[in-house]
């Protein structure tokens, strides 16, 4: 019993000659022969979920750094494309703004050439559209050679005319303030009458018209040149409704205007050809007379 006990087994030595020799037998069969393949494989299926683990906190890292920097830059990037795209709106609304002002500059210059007398650009400082009261107020003035009477004009047709001027600002009345009244005439028919304002920016009334007169809707009306505010043949509105009452003497007639009274920004101050010579023999007088005599 005593010599089972206090056997020995082979040395250290021996069993690390037999593990060594037992595996270069292995690796020679498995290199030439390729016989471990499969054990190869089951015991990376057995190892795996233990890779997994050991790479667990690693991964883990790893992943939760990516993701707080993605999700930092973006964030960092929407910030940035948000203030990017409303700066690029405001300058797109700038842009629109330039354009509409650029189109209505074009239309103005182009009126002028058309009216062919001496023209001045104006800017709208405020408007006045109390019912009973349809004034302007523009940025020229007397320094600008405004004066009181000068008819005003948009690309369409007749605005106004100066009532009030100081040296830098002019005040205009519109052609439906209740209180203003243009010569006009039909174009089609020459017929002359006259165009009052009845406080609606979209309507004008053409009193004292008889029901057998030359006139219809869609007729335009056009300034006559009497009174010698407005020369003549400048657009100024167009019929709408004729109202002809048997039981009544004159047609109720109305039109409308063809300026656009209520979103013009600029306005053409207008220098008729006799005014604007006048103008040019006082300076010339002026002129000879401040200068010494030879």
């Amino acid at each position: 019993m005593s010599k089972l006990l206090f056997t020995r087994g082979p040395s250290l030595t021996i069993r690390l000659a037999l593990v060594m020799l037992a595996s270069v037998i292995l690796m020679t069969v498995d290199h030439r022969q390729n016989h471990l393949d499969g054990l190869r494989s089951a015991l990376s299926v057995l190892v795996y979920p233990l890779q997994l683990l050991v790479d667990l906190p690693e991964s883990a890292g790893g992943w939760f750094r990516e993701t707080l920097a993605s999700r930092r830059a973006l964030a960092e990037e929407n910030a940035r494309l948000r203030t990017e795209h409303l700066i690029l709106k405001a300058q797109l609304q700038k842009l629109e703004a330039l354009e509409a002002e650029n189109l209505r500059l074009r239309e103005l210059l182009d009126s002028s050439f058309k009216v062919g007398e001496r023209v001045l650009i104006a800017e709208l400082l405020s408007v006045d559209l109390d019912p009973w009261r349809h004034q302007i107020l523009i940025n020229k003035g007397s320094r600008d050679g405004v004066f009181v009477g000068q008819p005003l004009l948009d690309a369409q047709g007749v605005v106004g005319q100066v009532i009030a001027v100081t040296p830098f600002t002019a005040t205009a009345m519109l052609i439906t303030d209740p209180a203003h009244a243009l010569p006009v005439q039909v174009n089609r028919s020459g017929l002359r009458s006259v165009a009052l304002g009845i406080g609606s920016l979209e309507r004008l009334s053409l009193p004292h018209i008889p029901n057998s007169a030359d006139i219809a809707a869609g007729d335009l009306l056009v300034t006559s040149g009497l009174g010698g505010r407005f020369p003549p043949g400048y657009p100024v509105a167009r019929v709408e409704a004729v109202t002809r009452d048997p039981g009544q003497s004159f047609a109720r007639i109305y039109a409308r205007p063809l300026a656009e009274l209520d979103r013009a920004r600029e306005v053409l101050l207008v220098w008729t050809r006799e005014r604007a010579g006048g103008e040019a023999t006082d300076a010339a007088e002026a002129a000879d007379e401040g200068a010494p005599a030879p």
